[in-house]
């Protein structure tokens, strides 16, 4: 569930995606326009073959949420504000349990189960585009905390006297390190677009690829928000590795390479020193593999593989 799309799948045990819905997120409209969306989505899959023998039923979305309320409330949708989502989504699934998280939370589900961070007993997973999310994997199971949230390094304060976030706080590592900050310090800076007026972050990753020191330099700067996060949470929790996705990783070596360097930097201790940094490879399915990876784990279905 974001902004943008509402994606459901039927997954099944070894994370293949065996049917696909979709329908566009109406985030202007009310909630219960909304929720339509969500159940014609539900309704897609129930009319699938396979739909008999779902067991579960996962949701990842757009947060804030409150898995221990079942409510949800992302900032892009203003019609949700503490929606019942799992209520409205449990009477239209015959009883099945369902299982909230958040869309950090899930990409790291789905990293853990099949992708970058498989067999890692302990990992820190980043979703780094429009705003930056992430989850943990602690003694080989996911980390969800009592609202569905835990992990979340985009709010993280690494500048403690920074620009001021929209969630409140100065510093964020997602107001240094998310793509549309970026694109707006990079212009800031004296950047300027090429011919075809693309003002992204992917723009300037292009432009930094090219040697152009603005885009260069506002990279490097992301780059070391997300050290400083991740060095920190190293420390707390003695990760081993920290898998990053999302479109902003698509930069490649523009941001890997700082990031590595700058890591070095702030992961200082023994124990947090030798934090490995990864791309993710799921790509977009990994909400959904995470989502249902999520439900099997929350209702013990079956063990994910990796969890050690």
């Amino acid at each position: 569930m974001g902004g943008t799309k509402i994606a459901g799948a039927l997954v099944d045990s070894r994370g293949r995606l065996l049917a696909r819905a979709r329908r566009p997120t109406p985030a202007r409209e009310d909630g219960a326009t909304v929720m339509g969306a969500v159940a014609e989505v539900l309704d897609a899959l129930a009319a699938d073959a396979g739909w008999p023998r779902v067991r579960a039923v996962g949701i990842g979305s757009a947060g804030p949420v409150d898995a221990s309320r079942g409510t949800v409330s992302p900032v892009n949708v203003p019609g949700w504000r503490r929606y019942p989502l799992v209520e409205e989504v449990a009477r239209r699934v015959s009883g099945r349990p369902v299982t909230l998280v958040g869309d950090g939370v899930a990409m790291t589900a789905a990293e853990h189960w099949r992708g970058a961070a498989r067999g890692r007993a302990n990992a820190l997973c980043m979703v780094v585009s429009t705003g930056v999310g992430g989850g943990l994997v602690l003694d080989g199971r996911l980390h969800t905390g009592p609202t569905g949230n835990a992990g979340h390094i985009g709010h993280i304060s690494v500048d403690l006297d920074g620009d001021p976030c929209p969630c409140g706080a100065r510093g964020c590592v997602e107001r240094i390190a998310s793509g549309p900050n970026i694109a707006r310090r990079a212009l800031e800076a004296g950047w300027h677009p090429g011919p075809d007026g693309d003002r992204t972050a992917a723009a300037v990753a292009a432009a930094a690829r090219a040697g152009d020191a603005v885009a260069l330099a506002s990279f490097e700067r992301a780059a070391q928000a997300l050290a400083a996060g991740i060095a920190a949470t190293a420390t707390l929790v003695e990760i081993e590795v920290a898998v990053i996705g999302g479109g902003v990783a698509g930069a490649g070596d523009v941001l890997f390479a700082p990031l590595r360097a700058r890591l070095r930097d702030y992961a200082t201790l023994s124990f947090a020193a030798g934090v490995e940094v990864l791309p993710a490879v799921l790509g977009p399915d990994a909400g959904l593999v995470g989502a249902a990876a999520a439900a099997a784990q929350g209702t013990g279905l079956w063990q994910v593989p990796g969890a050690r």
